[in-house]
């Protein structure tokens, strides 16, 4: 079944929202991993309209923090377009494997940049809340995902994931 949602991450300790997704996202269910396991778990035999909530310890997903991972240098050792806040900069280790660094923290002196996954050392809860559900074609299966134009949200059917 193709099915589109939206979702939050949410982290259990603040209640912040870490990660809004409010324009539909698309996947085969049961084709692609796009979600982890236990989400995918909780989203079978749910419909169009269902909100679930799935609590995740992302160290099972990507890993403890790395402090390791962490470098601050001097600002000027930094060229000016990495220099904001949020911006990922992609370099590749020794053996050619790539790794994205976020730029954490700066100011007048210093820039810092974290290798680890942002959602690393957190526990969370996924909230996802199925908009449309609906027969996938052999397109999407074969990709995993969507073609070309998104689905009409407005033509959703209510027949529960399998």
């Amino acid at each position: 079944m193709y099915v589109d949602l939206t979702y939050k991450v949410i982290d259990q300790e603040s209640g912040d929202v870490l990660v809004a997704v409010e324009f539909p996202i698309g996947y085969v269910h049961g084709v692609n991993d796009i979600l982890a396991p236990a989400v995918t778990e909780e989203l079978e035999g749910k419909s169009v309209g269902d909100v679930i909530e799935v609590p995740i310890d992302c160290d099972q997903i990507y890993g403890s923090r790395d402090e390791e991972l962490v470098f601050t240098d001097y600002i000027e050792n930094v060229p000016e377009e990495y220099r904001e806040i949020g911006i990922t900069i992609h370099t590749e280790n020794e053996k050619g494997e790539p790794r994205g660094f976020i730029v954490t923290r700066m100011d007048e002196k210093t820039l810092t940049v974290d290798g680890n996954n942002p959602l690393s050392g957190r526990k969370v809860i996924f909230k996802l809340e199925i908009l449309n559900v609906r027969g996938a074609t052999d397109e999407e299966i074969e990709a995993g995902g969507p073609i070309g134009v998104a689905p009409d949200i407005d033509e959703a059917l209510t027949v529960p994931l399998q």
